[in-house]
């Protein structure tokens, strides 16, 4: 197969807003790609490389394709394996290296081939944000159901395999993917509730309100004495948190898998600053100690239970994790709810969880089984640029772009900008960081790929013909950085939308 046949694929993805057409053009360059084809394909149109960062800027980049060729002739495998040889290239005489085999690659591709190569590798395909239009589009290629692509994709974490496995193999290579200890598990996620109250409503009593900490979501499998720690973007953390791997080491099992987060205290038991947990992620120095909290069961010694109800789960949660149990109550009535809720923004946390006992472990999905409520409007949305300050944050890359994520796989969509919340330390983090994702700047604004999730605070949002979604946030201010979400994770127009209606 061609390159030129994917980057068809993705112009026609572009070229529509229809959700059918764009799952149509996928499914139909994935039927004509080889096997050995697919993975690679996949991964492309999904805004991704299956060599992860390649490390290749925008101003590297922009250096290339000073010259094009007139026929396309570039393979899949030929740009797969390139990037294979980017991805190994270090140490001395690397830049030099990198610089030829992108010359290389730039100059044996058209100029529709060389923008689709840019965007790719430069972040700029949505960062994988059109995944569920491809797994749609898996389903129609391999003729197997959409439910059991989910699934296989859900338990393997791995899309572009997913793919490989459903056209080869079918619905019975899918559905003997099962949950395996030791490979993460895509996080089932909740949805923002409206209020306690409405939450309740909606889920009836059948319930179990728990705590929602500040804190680092965590996926923690044990199997003997081999343990293994996970972000929610399924990042292995466990050499950095060897104090969650004695506590997983010490629960009363065989072989377990967790889900939970994990936060750092004060000496007076309060939570500290979310940013002070993440630390802790990607630092060999231990000065804070993380303690973990578990609130739901996937598999304990031997049984898997994932499709159990929650009630079952957390009955398995309590018989292993002990102490480690989130606080929470089972069939609360409306004054119990709201009590616990009071103690849980007293001592400090977001909120709590309303959760459907009767629900199955949906991994990878987010539904209204489990609903956040939190006291204060909050979202996660994608940053998009940023503008150079003036006065007082003169020389600062300040007031911050804001974009919601188009959940047909689209650009993010602006719906404001804030520079409100953001301290000194801030402002600094983001003058020194933003450059290096920079995909193209003026004197006045600096432009970003679409990399980062920031938390917006907000009172609610209000019709607007300013910005393309019709819809702009009402007193925005930072709340924080969320490097533990992917832009596929940020909120969508429809949620900023939703608040029109409160």
């Amino acid at each position: 197969m061609l390159l030129a046949d994917v980057v068809a694929a993705s112009a026609a993805v572009g070229a529509t807003r229809a959700r059918t057409a764009k799952a149509a053009a996928l499914a139909e360059v994935l039927r004509a790609a080889a096997p050995e084809e697919v993975e690679p394909a996949t991964a492309w149109l999904s805004g991704e490389t299956l060599q992860g960062r390649l490390g290749t800027g925008w101003r590297t980049l922009a250096a290339q394709g000073g010259r094009a060729a007139a026929e396309p002739s570039l393979t899949v495998a030929a740009v797969d394996a390139a990037f294979t040889a980017l991805a190994g290239t270090s140490g001395a005489g690397s830049t030099a290296r990198r610089a030829e085999l992108l010359g290389g690659l730039f100059d044996a591709a058209t100029a529709a081939e060389q923008q689709f190569l840019r965007r790719l590798l430069t972040g700029e395909m949505r960062q994988g944000a059109l995944e569920g239009v491809m797994l749609e589009a898996v389903a129609a290629a391999s003729g197997v159901p959409p439910a059991v692509v989910r699934r296989a994709f859900m338990l393997s974490g791995r899309l572009p395999a997913t793919a490989r496995l459903a056209l080869e193999g079918g619905a019975a290579a899918l559905e003997a993917v099962r949950l395996e200890i030791g490979r993460p598990v895509r996080p089932m996620l909740a949805s923002p509730a409206s209020s306690l109250d409405g939450a309740l409503g909606e889920l009836g009593t059948e319930v179990s309100v728990e705590y929602k900490l500040d804190g680092a979501r965590i996926q923690v499998h044990r199997a003997g004495d081999e343990v293994h720690v996970w972000t929610r973007t399924l990042r292995e953390i466990t050499e950095h948190v060897p104090e969650l791997v004695d506590v997983v080491r010490g629960l009363p099992c065989e072989q377990v898998v967790l889900d939970g987060e994990t936060l750092a205290l004060a000496d007076d038991g309060r939570p500290r600053p979310f940013q002070e947990t993440m630390s802790r992620f990607g630092s060999e120095v231990h000065e804070l100690l993380l303690r973990p909290w578990f609130f739901d069961c996937l598999h304990l010694d031997g049984t898997d239970l994932l499709d159990e109800p929650l009630e079952a789960r957390l009955a398995a949660l309590e018989r292993v994790a002990g102490e480690h149990v989130m606080a929470g109550v089972r069939r609360p009535s409306a004054e119990e709810a709201a009590a616990l809720l009071d103690r849980a923004l007293d001592a400090g946390h977001e909120g709590v969880m309303v959760k459907s006992l009767a629900a199955p472990y949906a991994a990878g999905r987010r539904g209204k089984a489990w609903q956040k409520v939190k006291p204060v409007h909050t979202l996660d949305l994608v940053v998009l640029g940023a503008e150079w300050g003036y006065g007082r944050r003169t020389g600062s890359l300040s007031n911050i772009h804001l974009g919601a994520r188009d959940p047909d796989g689209g650009e993010p969509i602006m719906v404001g900008k804030t520079f409100k919340g953001m301290t000194d330390e801030l402002l600094a983090w983001q003058t020194a960081t933003f450059p290096g994702l920079a995909r193209s700047e003026d004197r006045h604004t600096v432009m970003l790929r679409p990399e980062l999730v920031v938390e917006i605070a907000l009172d609610g949002a209000q019709r607007s013909t300013r910005y393309p979604g019709g819809v702009a946030l009402r007193f925005a201010r930072v709340v924080r950085y969320r490097p533990d979400k992917t832009p596929a994770e940020a909120d969508t127009i429809d949620a900023v939308r939703e608040l029109l209606r409160e």
